[in-house]
């Protein structure tokens, strides 16, 4: 099965994105998605068809790294339903190493952006 690349917006791959709720602070770090695999199927219409997009989840995961389900929201849609909803049905396979403050695991809400890629087009996605 094919899989979208789990990567976040000007960030190496695999990190995310920490929201602005606060002035970072210098010892500050989101998250880290510690999935080998990703989870995310990609919806088999969207890419028999070519198309590629990006979502855009705003989760939360605690102290452990434990996602929290109820907190999952769809921050920014690809414009495909189907694309949104293979992101957000994954999210329950996402495994996370927690935030960290000064090097202390802190619980933290972030942005976890979801591209999919056709695996035979160029370039990036934007």
């Amino acid at each position: 099965m094919l899989a979208a690349a789990l990567v976040a917006c000007s960030r190496p791959e695999g990190e995310t994105v920490k929201l602005p709720e606060h002035q970072a602070q210098r010892g500050d770090e989101p998250p880290v998605l510690v999935n080998r695999v990703s989870p995310v199927g990609y919806p088999p219409a969207l890419l028999a068809r070519g198309i590629e997009g990006k979502v855009v989840l705003r989760l939360f995961v605690d102290t452990l790294g434990r996602l929290s389900p109820d907190s999952t929201q769809l921050a920014e849609s690809s414009g495909y339903p189907a694309m949104d909803s293979a992101a957000l049905a994954a999210v329950a396979e996402f495994r996370f190493a927690p935030a960290l403050r000064n090097g202390v695991p802190v619980a933290a809400t972030f942005l976890q952006p979801v591209h999919f890629r056709h695996p035979q087009a160029g370039g990036t996605t934007p």
